[in-house]
C-alpha cells in the first residue's frame, strides 16, 4: 500500500507541477521567476505549480495559503526559502516532526516524520492573495492527494483562508456530503472534530503576524503538540 500510494502522490506532484488551469497565477508565476528579486538574481526560479511533499505515512497534514512569490516559487518546495517558512520550520523541528530547523532548498537534507505539507492553491499569487476561484480549481488537486495519505487524521490549517479551504477538501472526500453549515469559524488553536479528519486552527506564520506577536513561537508550538495528540500521540 505505502509504494502505491508513494507512486501515486508522484505521479500527482508531476501533473501538479505542468498545471495551467489559472492564467492569473500563470503569468504572474512566471513573471516573478523572469525578473527575479536582486538577492536571487543568480538563482533559477521554479517558477511552476507547486506539489506538497512530507512523510507519505503522515498522520498530520499542514495545509498552508500558497506559495511565496520569491520563496517556494523560487526554491520549488513549500514554506521554503521565505520567513514564514523560517518560523514554521523551527517550530516543527523542536515538535519533533522536522529533522532539522532551516529549509533553504530541496536538496537541503530536510526530513519530515508524520507530518505532509501542502496548500491551498499550488501557485504564487499577486499580493499574496488567491481568489475563490483559484482555491477551488486546485481542490481536486487537494482531494487526490488526501485520498492517498491513508492514514493522515489531522489537518492543521494555517490561516482563515486554508481553515476555509480545509472544510471544502473533507467536503470533496466526504462522498458528496455537503460543508457544514452555518461555517465554522476560523480561530487560533480552533478545533473542528469530525470523521475521517479533524482540523485544527492556527494563525499563519507570516512576517506579519510573527513580528508583530500576535503568532509567537509557544503559540504555534501549543498548536503542534495539540495536533500530534490529536493524530494519536508519537509514533
Amino acid at each position: 500500500m505505502e509504494t502505491r500510494n508513494g507512486a501515486g502522490l508522484a505521479a500527482l506532484a508531476d501533473e501538479v507541477s505542468h498545471c495551467r488551469r489559472c492564467p492569473r497565477l500563470v503569468a504572474w508565476r512566471e513573471q516573478v521567476a523572469g525578473e527575479r528579486r536582486a538577492a536571487f538574481a543568480d538563482q533559477e526560479y521554479w517558477g511552476r505549480p507547486l506539489p506538497g511533499f512530507g512523510d507519505p505515512s503522515a498522520r498530520v497534514l499542514v495545509l498552508g495559503l500558497a506559495p511565496a512569490a520569491h520563496g517556494a516559487n523560487r526554491t520549488g518546495r513549500m514554506f521554503t526559502g521565505d520567513r514564514s517558512g523560517d518560523f514554521l520550520f523551527a517550530a516543527l523541528s523542536r515538535a519533533g516532526f522536522a529533522n532539522q530547523p532551516v529549509s533553504t532548498g530541496r536538496d537541503d537534507g530536510l526530513l519530515l516524520t508524520d507530518m505532509w505539507i501542502t496548500a491551498a492553491v499550488r501557485c504564487a499569487p499577486p499580493a499574496n492573495r488567491p481568489t475563490p476561484g483559484e482555491r477551488d480549481a486546485c481542490l481536486p488537486f487537494s482531494a487526490r492527494e488526501l485520498q492517498l495519505l491513508a492514514n493522515v487524521r489531522v489537518i492543521l490549517c494555517l490561516g482563515a483562508f486554508a481553515w476555509d479551504a480545509g472544510l471544502r477538501l473533507i467536503a470533496a472526500c466526504a462522498n458528496g456530503r455537503p460543508p457544514r453549515s452555518p461555517r465554522p469559524r476560523f480561530g487560533h488553536a480552533a478545533e473542528l472534530d469530525g470523521e475521517p479528519y479533524l482540523l485544527i486552527g492556527c494563525y499563519h506564520p507570516s512576517q506579519q503576524n510573527t513580528f508583530t506577536g500576535r503568532l509567537t513561537e509557544p503559540m504555534i508550538d501549543s498548536v503542534l503538540r495539540r495536533a500530534r495528540e490529536l493524530a494519536g500521540g508519537p509514533l
